[in-house]
């Protein structure tokens, strides 16, 4: 997992604040699967991000972040994608998001399909339609676009970290798809 990256907001935490807190209380997350529809709204295809872990091996993982003090959680969507997929990747997120499930992270394996080794974290995921281009950025390396068949492809889910194979399923089975 790559280095945390510290908003310059003073509303916000300084490295040790942050790493205080996250040893007493849960911080929020959103998690978002960026997808390709057709113009029924049918989902083409769905974005997954590869990136290094800690360890330096290849993952897969999903848009993800923390969600800022004072920052409403449309805000934190549109933040992280545009973060994670570049500044033009036009995502259609609606005035009112509605989470397709919350996952709980913990730090200790097994508790949930979640973990996050550094805290606990409770994340709001969401389903996210992107029109615009998309290029990974920041500690993203690549960016694929999946069929939801090859989404669930044992393969792909092997190499899905920290639970977003799970997200990824879950995702698939909120938008109608066979899991």
């Amino acid at each position: 997992m790559s280095p945390i990256e510290l908003d310059r907001d003073p509303a916000w935490l300084s490295r040790e604040e942050l790493d205080s807190a996250r040893e007493k209380l849960p911080i929020l997350y959103v998690d978002a699967v960026p997808v390709r529809v057709d113009e029924r709204g049918e989902v083409l295809a769905l974005g997954v991000l590869l990136r290094l872990d800690g360890d330096g091996r290849v993952c897969r993982e999903l848009v993800s972040g923390r969600v800022l003090h004072h920052e409403r959680i449309r805000d934190a969507l549109l933040r992280h994608i545009e973060k994670d997929l570049g500044p033009v990747a036009l995502p259609r997120v609606p005035v009112a998001p509605q989470p397709f499930t919350v996952a709980e992270y913990f730090p200790t394996p097994g508790v949930t399909p979640f973990h996050d080794p550094r805290q606990h974290a409770v994340s709001l995921a969401f389903v996210v339609p992107v029109a615009g281009d998309c290029a990974p950025q920041n500690d993203a390396l690549d960016l694929t676009w999946l069929t939801p068949a090859q989404a669930l492809d044992p393969g792909v889910q092997a190499e899905m970290e920290r639970g977003h194979g799970v997200l990824l399923r879950q995702a698939l089975a909120h938008l109608g798809h066979p899991v």
